[in-house]
């Protein structure tokens, strides 16, 4: 493989990355719950910190990873049982509670912690091909990605846990009428949402400057990976996330990080209209 395939591959990898980790957990939440939690990037910040800060206590970065994602999780069943259980139905009044908590937890943890907090640096090195050096942690990100999706087909699609909760979140009636725990499901699957939002910011902690805010890094591509997905996530927001890379890493090459932002919200734009049910629907209807 010639230095500037890798270099185009490693680009896609490095947008992909970012796009899948910042929409996995929304993907459950939004996508399949039907709760726009806009609180989504507090617990993808809540996974930086945390892993920040056991990192500064010693704690080897994999594990600090681990138990950030977890305490993101169980901060997320808390939230779900106090805040979020009463708007099921009432998706508007979702979006108000889970902003006016992201006003909450941005504002108290400026007042505690400050401005910024000291980074602990991108692990792993770097290495060269030909005329070109990459980061190692990168491709680790890629990995991590690649290894999310798998771990949620595995988790909806193969396990009774699985068909349960998707059987909940398309009919919670019937799924109680049947004996399922809707509640016990509700909370257990926002709490993976939660999860999975701490490990992603965990996971990208070592590669940015931690402040209270950080969190509106990821929410917008979050958001737009998982509505063009459609309301199949475990079909749409893969698929999604590929195109929204391949656009933005053309655009990127060509005419800058900027350009290519606008480029994906523009392409996001185009594709509900063209797709009001998101790319899953395509898959769905030839699947029939």
């Amino acid at each position: 493989m010639s230095a500037e395939v890798f270099s185009v591959f490693y680009q896609f990898a490095d947008v992909f990355a970012f796009l899948i980790l910042s929409a996995a957990g929304l993907a459950i939440v939004f996508g399949m719950m039907g709760v726009i939690n806009m609180a989504h990037g507090e617990f993808i910040m809540c996974g930086a910190y945390v892993t920040v800060g056991l990192v500064n206590l010693g704690v080897p970065l994999p594990i600090a990873q681990i138990l950030a994602a977890i305490t993101a999780g169980l901060i997320g069943v808390v939230v779900e049982y106090l805040v979020v259980r009463r708007f099921y139905k009432r998706p508007l009044d979702s979006l108000l509670a889970t902003w006016g908590l992201s006003l909450i937890v941005t504002q108290s943890m400026l007042l505690i912690v400050g401005s910024s907090v000291r980074g602990i640096g991108t692990p792993e090195g770097s290495f060269a091909i030909g005329d070109y050096t990459f980061s190692t942690y990168r491709l680790v990100l890629f990995g991590a990605a690649v290894a999310v999706l798998a771990g949620l087909y595995i988790v909806f699609m193969k396990t009774r846990f699985g068909v349960i909760a998707r059987a909940t979140m398309q009919n919670a009636a019937m799924a109680k009428a049947l004996g399922a725990r809707t509640g016990r499901i509700y909370a257990i699957s926002f709490g993976i949402g939660a999860g999975l939002a701490g490990l992603c910011g965990a996971l990208y902690a070592p590669t940015m400057t931690l402040i209270p805010t950080m969190g509106a890094t990821f929410i917008v591509e979050s958001f737009v990976t998982v509505v063009i997905g459609g309301a199949n996530v475990l079909l749409g927001t893969a698929p999604a996330a590929v195109l929204l890379a391949m656009i933005r890493m053309v655009l990127n090459a060509s005419y800058g990080q900027i350009i290519g932002q606008i480029g994906m919200l523009v392409a996001v734009i185009l594709i509900i209209r063209v797709l009001p049910e998101g790319l899953s629907s395509v898959f769905v209807r030839r699947g029939r």
